[in-house]
């Protein structure tokens, strides 16, 4: 990471008693960045985001923000401000008084305030709302107030954990398309918590996928999505297909010794390995049509998604079902796809990644 970190954690952990919420955790944060901690419920990442904010103080460790040590310090004497799920909006004042809480609190100038409160207001899109009162808004634009008020302090990190969780589907798709512009607009490094995985996949600029206590992985959304390092993140970000595999004299080979589409350069991780593709990358062809070596399997079910449709696959070369996801003109390469019928599998290598074969007994 080129630029300084906004955020540092060395070997912070957090314990109650003999329950471990957070594993000794290493992690840098770079300014401006919209980093997500993103996992299922108990993982961590709200404990992480709480050290973080200090509202919780760790067990162990160091919490740097902007080269400053602030474990010690109360959440009022860090740079940073949260916005949670629940609005915590004070009914009996107006949006404008709301968004200027902290601003009177912190004793800035009334001729001051006022502008910097417009320019928050702006900046959310509520410019024209200033005097009415929360319960006069709907649960977005009250959200929204949240955010404003939370960046009119300016502070060096904005925490937001799980903001969008009360909202419906469609009110959450559209402030997650605000939330990744007022990011661009005001360059402020956000940290964001959420269990939703399409979520963090929207929004962030990294991710850090979290299980038990500690991070599996940190990477880009296509690093994540594309080359996930187990099982676990493999599993949790989007939907996979996985196959027993083993890896000698540089082939990913079936149980019954036939070769599969994998890329081995480099793989360190023994003679045995899952290999992982996604639903999207496997294309489906006629049992007469299929490429010399491809699983062959019988359709269980095909399922109409709108833009794709699903397709079960029953196959020798694996446990469980395999599914492929076709698109548009593409499912009519294998004809109809209907119960039944004898179709086969294939990928290209590149497609494919192996994982650890320890990573499937660990996961859960």
């Amino acid at each position: 990471m080129t630029s300084p970190a906004a955020i540092r954690l060395v070997d912070v952990s957090k314990h109650y008693g003999t329950q471990v919420a957070v594993r000794p955790t290493n992690l840098e944060i770079g300014e401006g960045e919209f980093f997500c901690l993103l996992g299922p419920s108990g993982c961590g990442k709200t404990t992480t985001l709480n050290l973080i904010g200090g509202f919780v103080n760790p067990s162990a460790g160091e919490i740097w923000i902007r080269d400053e040590r602030v474990e010690t310090l109360p959440p009022h004497r860090r740079r940073v401000n949260t916005v949670f799920q629940s609005y915590a909006l004070f009914p009996h004042m107006t949006v404008a008084d709301n968004v200027g809480f902290g601003l009177k609190m912190a004793r800035v100038p009334a001729s001051e305030s006022r502008g910097r409160i417009e320019e928050a207001l702006q900046l959310v899109g509520l410019q024209e709302f200033g005097g009415r009162v929360p319960g006069q808004l709907s649960g977005g634009q009250q959200q929204r107030v949240a955010v404003a008020r939370a960046l009119v302090n300016r502070p060096a990190v904005l925490l937001l954990d799980e903001p969008l969780g009360a909202l419906d589907l469609k009110l959450r798709h559209r402030l997650q398309i605000e939330l990744a512009q007022i990011h661009r607009d005001v360059g402020t490094t956000f940290v964001y918590v959420t269990h939703d995985q399409e979520e963090a996949m929207s929004m962030a600029t990294r991710i850090a996928v979290m299980s038990e206590g500690a991070i599996q992985q940190i990477g880009t959304p296509s690093e994540i999505y594309y080359r996930p390092q187990s099982r676990f993140v493999a599993d949790f970000i989007g939907e996979s297909n996985f196959l027993d595999v083993s890896t000698e004299s540089g082939t990913a080979r079936l149980e019954d010794g036939r070769g599969v589409p994998c890329s081995v350069n480099g793989w360190q991780g023994g003679t045995r390995a899952t290999l992982m593709v996604r639903p999207e990358v496997v294309r489906l062809f006629t049992a007469t049509d299929a490429p010399d070596g491809a699983i062959r399997g019988r359709i269980v079910q095909t399922s109409f998604l709108g833009s794709e449709t699903r397709v079960a696959i029953d196959c020798d070369a694996s446990d469980a079902p395999l599914t492929a996801a076709q698109f548009g003109r593409e499912r009519i390469a294998a004809g109809e796809l209907t119960p039944d019928k004898e179709v086969a599998l294939w990928w290209d290598a590149h497609d494919a990644v192996l994982l650890p074969i320890q990573s499937s007994e660990e996961e859960g």
